[in-house]
């Protein structure tokens, strides 16, 4: 499985191709928008999915944790995909997640699907945290610094005369919005308008997660 580097305000991330980034130096691991049982969620009004969405986004979680064990992690809020899905995990899902809360700092940035997380489901609640030049934050404000999530950046490109869409990571080396990491989540093209507000011209790169490799692709060659 092969990363790549992402360079924040002069800070060098690995890109996993799990979609989270891991600051070596700080051996701090973030992820965004997990939505956490977004499937019984749909469920309660009457859209039925495969209930399996909580088990897969956490076992993904914890093998990226395993893979760089992070002293720290911060998960960049609509970690729960709506205010009531907290309750809703299961026992062994709560298991699951305290194994990997064990021995290692966590924080829970508020989003605006869960602004108001309880204080049971270990570690920390905070609306942004500061580390050096970074500051983690779950919508982005175009902020030099900023690594943020809340609008599930995709890349469609062309390769081998066929499309492709995945989920990527937006960067133009100041600031970063991170895909999202729940297994039912969606995308919004980064050629839609929302990123142009917050990196203006297309000229921020799209580091695309392929089946094998993160891909660092011009967004302006994407569509």
């Amino acid at each position: 499985m092969r990363a790549s580097k992402v360079t924040i305000s002069d800070v060098t991330f690995v890109a996993d191709l799990s979609g989270a980034l891991f600051w070596q130096e700080q051996c701090l691991l973030v992820v965004s928008d997990l939505h956490l049982e977004k499937g019984s969620s749909f469920a309660t009004r009457g859209v039925l999915l495969p209930p399996y969405d909580t088990v897969a986004t956490l076992g993904r979680l914890a093998a990226v944790i395993a893979r760089h064990d992070p002293r720290m992690v911060i998960a960049l809020g609509d970690s729960f995909h709506d205010r009531a899905a907290h309750e809703r995990l299961s026992a062994p899902d709560r298991d699951a997640l305290a194994a990997m809360q064990a021995r290692r700092d966590w924080i829970w940035i508020s989003g605006n699907h869960d602004p108001a997380l309880p204080s049971d489901l270990g570690g920390v609640v905070a609306s942004e945290v500061a580390i050096g030049p970074i500051v983690f934050r779950h919508e982005p404000t175009g902020a030099a610094g900023e690594i943020a999530g809340h609008l599930h950046p995709k890349a469609r490109v062309a390769t081998r005369g066929r499309s492709m869409e995945r989920r990527c990571f937006a960067s133009d080396g100041e600031r970063a919005v991170m895909p999202a990491f729940g297994a039912y989540t969606g995308g919004l093209s980064i050629r839609d308008v929302a990123f142009a507000k917050i990196f203006g011209a297309p000229g921020f790169m799209a580091h695309v997660l392929g089946d094998n490799r993160v891909h660092a692709i011009a967004a302006s060659r994407c569509y």
